[in-house]
């Protein structure tokens, strides 16, 4: 008979793990329940015995639990463990290797496939720092479900309900039976991504910049790496962790950032976030002191990294470009697309403080279509952006 160490999360979706219990069993897997201090909130270590037949276990602190069977052992004697729900913090406890409890002491543990069933607000899911959870748990090897998209217990709607009991224990199944999670839709693919602004210097201490924070870019190369692509992440100056799963290329001027492009190629597509500098100049060898005059810059055109890659004997299949557009967004989008050759450019409403914020409100053009997404968080215009571009490179194949 198959083994199953249940984890269950604290939140309103703890109810659900009842039902999962009851099918696993009636499937013929044998279930063994963790309960954490905040699933104790919404279900009872009883009724989890009750449907399980076996004990449940609360506490790392037990001294005749661990003294009958501690927890490396029972991290270990099950077939598969499932982590249902998956709650945010719990997540993010098992992305970073935090041992505090019981639950996540035997996640640290254990050398048994991990399978993860989010459940948490709309909001929640698509923090960015739930979702750079979720690529390193995924890069770590954990399986971790999409969750579902619906009405919530708090009101609102999106993703981040729990998936059914009937798709978790489908998911269960295949592990058991040695099937491999199916690869991302990416798998195979190289993917080059650029992100946040290029420095340009004047002098020693200063340069030409711009507000780029990085952080659009950096979030789309995460996603796509969650999506099974081989990412290399070409970034300016921006002091951003590495997405999990990303190859990351730092440089700092818009020439440097050109010729790691060149040297990343061939890649199935490109997406081109950074905000390179259009312009640069030779700079002086000291710090141009004030009240020696107004300076003369002598300003030369950087490469169009955008036009490099639309006319190179090694154009990617998917050439994407961002436009940072104040007005008439649509209209210089489209036309930026036309004349540089691009597949499709992704518009950036910047008018008004948008730069380095949180949300982007983007139109992709394309040459069939619009598409416009209003005022999202960029870890979802990411997801969403990860997912077209997988669409399109499976139909292309």
């Amino acid at each position: 008979m198959k083994r199953i160490l249940l984890i269950v999360g604290g939140g309103i979706a703890a109810y659900k793990a009842c039902e999962l219990i009851r099918l696993a069993r009636k499937a013929g897997i044998a279930v063994r329940c963790v309960l954490t201090q905040s699933g104790a909130h919404f279900v009872t270590p009883m009724t989890l015995a009750a449907l399980s037949e076996n004990q449940v276990f609360t506490s790392l602190w037990d001294l005749k639990d661990e003294a009958e069977m501690g927890h490396i052992q029972l991290s270990r004697e099950a077939d598969l463990v499932v982590v249902a729900p998956a709650t945010a913090d719990l997540m993010a406890k098992m992305a970073a290797g935090i041992a505090d409890d019981l639950a996540t002491t035997l996640l640290l543990a254990t050398d048994t496939p991990v399978l993860a069933a989010p459940a948490m607000n709309v909001r929640m899911w698509q923090h960015a720092a739930t979702q750079r959870n979720v690529a390193r748990l995924r890069a770590d090897g954990v399986t971790v479900l999409d969750p579902d998209e619906g009405p919530m217990a708090c009101g609102e709607y999106g993703p981040g309900r729990l998936p059914e009991p009937e798709a978790i224990l489908a998911a269960i199944e295949q592990h058991l039976a040695g099937t491999p999670p199916a690869p991302g839709r990416l798998a195979g693919r190289h993917v080059l991504v650029t992100a946040g602004p290029t420095h340009e210097p004047i002098d020693p201490v200063r340069y030409i910049a711009n507000r780029s924070s990085g952080r659009q870019g950096f979030a789309i190369a995460g996603a796509l790496a969650a999506e099974g692509a081989a990412v290399t992440l070409i970034a300016g100056p921006v002091t951003l962790d590495t997405p999990a799963g990303v190859e990351r290329v730092d440089v700092e001027t818009a020439q440097e950032m050109a010729n790691a492009v060149a040297k990343t190629l061939p890649a199935d597509a490109a997406v081109l976030v950074a905000a390179v500098a259009d312009w640069r100049t030779d700079a002086a060898p000291q710090k141009i002191k004030k009240g020696t005059g107004t300076p003369t810059l002598r300003l030369t055109e950087n490469p169009d990294i955008l036009t490099m890659l639309a006319t190179s004997p090694h154009r990617p299949r998917l050439l994407i470009g961002f436009a940072a557009e104040t007005d008439h967004v649509i209209e210089h989008a489209t036309a930026k697309r036309a004349k540089k050759g691009a597949d499709w450019i992704v518009a950036n409403d910047v008018s008004g403080d948008v730069m380095g914020g949180d949300a982007n409100t983007v139109h992709i053009i394309r040459a069939q279509d619009v598409e416009s997404w209003e005022k999202l968080p960029k870890s979802q215009v990411a997801t969403r952006l990860a997912t077209r571009i997988a669409d399109t490179l499976q139909e292309t194949a």
